[in-house]
């Protein structure tokens, strides 16, 4: 396998343990732990990755738990009405 799908593949297996694991609701300390763990694990199922890859992948996880647009949530700064979008059909 190339190194390129390796790696496709290991980031794609570490998005997959974060929507599972419900980390994104953790606080940025226990994020930052389990992005720790979860990094070591998956250099142990693709130990073909390098020390680079896996650092790249640990800040791609970081960034992924803390996008621009919060995960579902709706945020609003004190005293601003806060309105969902609906979809109608």
């Amino acid at each position: 396998m190339s190194h390129e799908k390796l790696l496709d593949r290991a980031r794609d297996e570490l998005f997959s343990h974060v929507h599972r694991c419900g980390v994104l609701q953790a606080e940025e300390d226990d994020q930052r732990h389990w992005m720790d763990e979860t990094i070591d694990y998956i250099g142990e199922r693709y130990p073909d990755l390098s020390d680079a890859d896996l650092k790249n992948l640990h800040e791609i996880g970081i960034r992924f738990c803390k996008p621009a647009i919060a995960h579902g949530a709706t945020t609003a700064k004190s005293g601003e009405e806060v309105v969902e979008d609906v979809a109608v059909s």
